[in-house]
């Protein structure tokens, strides 16, 4: 018998199991996949963005409102934290100028091999191809390779990932088996599509900077690129938790100059050079940059400059959720005591799975370690268990 059973084995799965194992307690990681941390691997190929190195308020702000519990969560493990941690797993890092913390390997795989050596070593077990199917009251059903089997354990963390890269393993499929605790899943951190005409076609997979983008209250300074299905890139993330709530998208195509320098620019006799000359000469724009203006500014006003300062972008909506880099939805804070179920005394929630939303930039994996590590130090001080 173990005396916790970890059912998801990304991040907050693992974070759990080590702070579970490192207090005295035997755990048994379970996951669906046939190896571990598939996602978290997959996010290391673009060079495992790990946290962002930023003060604390500064950090929690890029989240928006947030639950109690995550607050303090972030609190207890944030940057400072994550990085001490990784470095303690014989992963140097480096800090971008962004802010951005990586290791210097610039990928996944080696954190994550000296991590599960640190498990093993801390005597954690791991069975995978175990996929959680739901309950025989209160306990967990799997189907294993031999067949359907139950586990029971006086803690239970479920750490099951949210709804996108189901290849991955993180399909929602779970949310099912807890009807009473979810809500429904949205896309977040995706792309957008739009219906581009043909002369857009030699822009595409070129990356558009030095712009800004606007949604609401939303703004970001990051690039986009332009793709067959629509825009992608971390500007129109840090934007789309806006853009799916409804707010229109418009993007700021010279956003160090004011209105007044854009228009007496555009003023300079124009002669008899074309006017898409005419942009890239006085204004210094991009052939993208004004294949956008092009593509939706037509027909131009007379008075072009509000037009260069806020473009309005026409889409077609959130690219699918199982492309978006993470997403919305899940249990919900108010089925929680903390990251305890209320309805299933000694089940524990962490990562991904629960109802909170971050843009990427190193947000989303110190999360879902600091709920991991949240959750299980929440189970060491509500539920007995025997000591290994």
């Amino acid at each position: 018998m173990t005396d916790a059973l970890v059912i998801g084995a990304g991040p907050a799965g693992l974070m759990a199991a080590e702070t579970l194992a490192a207090n005295g307690v035997s755990v048994t990681i379970v996951d669906a996949m046939p190896s571990v941390g598939r996602k978290f691997l997959m996010a290391g190929k673009s060079g495992l963005n790990l946290t962002k190195n930023e003060d604390a308020d500064a950090f929690q702000a890029a989240f928006g409102p947030l639950p109690a519990a995550m607050q303090a969560a972030l609190a207890d493990f944030g940057p400072a934290q994550v990085m001490a941690w990784a470095e303690g797993l014989g992963q140097p890092l480096f800090t971008g100028s962004t802010g951005r913390v990586f290791p210097k390997a610039m990928k996944a795989s080696p954190l994550l091999r000296a991590w599960m050596a640190r498990l093993d070593g801390q005597g954690v077990t791991l069975k995978t191809r175990w996929l959680w199917v739901g309950w025989d009251a209160q306990t967990p059903i799997f189907d294993t390779p031999e067949g359907r089997v139950t586990r029971t354990a006086p803690i239970v963390v479920l750490a099951l990932g949210g709804a996108s890269w189901a290849r991955l393993g993180s399909n929602g499929d779970w949310a099912a088996y807890l009807p009473e605790a979810v809500t429904a899943f949205a896309p977040a951190n995706m792309g957008f599509g739009v219906a581009w005409s043909a002369h857009i076609d030699a822009h595409l997979g070129k990356p558009i900077k030095s712009i800004k983008l606007s949604a609401g209250t939303a703004e970001s300074r990051g690039e986009i690129v332009l793709t067959k299905a629509g825009i992608e890139g971390g500007g129109i993330y840090m934007v789309s938790r806006a853009m799916r709530e409804g707010a229109a998208l418009t993007v700021d195509l010279l956003p160090d100059w004011d209105l007044a320098r854009v228009r007496a620019a555009l003023r300079k006799p124009q002669g008899k050079t074309s006017l898409t000359n005419h942009l890239r000469k006085t204004l210094k724009l991009g052939p993208a940059q004004i294949a956008l203006l092009s593509e939706f500014g037509r027909p131009f006003p007379n008075d072009l400059a509000p037009l260069i300062k806020a473009l309005p972008i026409n889409h077609t909506g959130p690219h699918p959720m199982d492309q978006a880099i993470s997403t919305a939805g899940g249990v919900r804070f108010d089925a929680l005591d903390g990251f305890v179920l209320k309805e299933r005394e000694g089940v524990f929630c962490a990562g991904e799975m629960l109802d909170w939303e971050a843009p990427t930039g190193g947000y989303l994996i110190t999360a879902c370690l600091a709920t991991g590590r949240a959750a299980a130090l929440q189970a060491l001080t509500r539920t007995v268990a025997p000591q290994a």
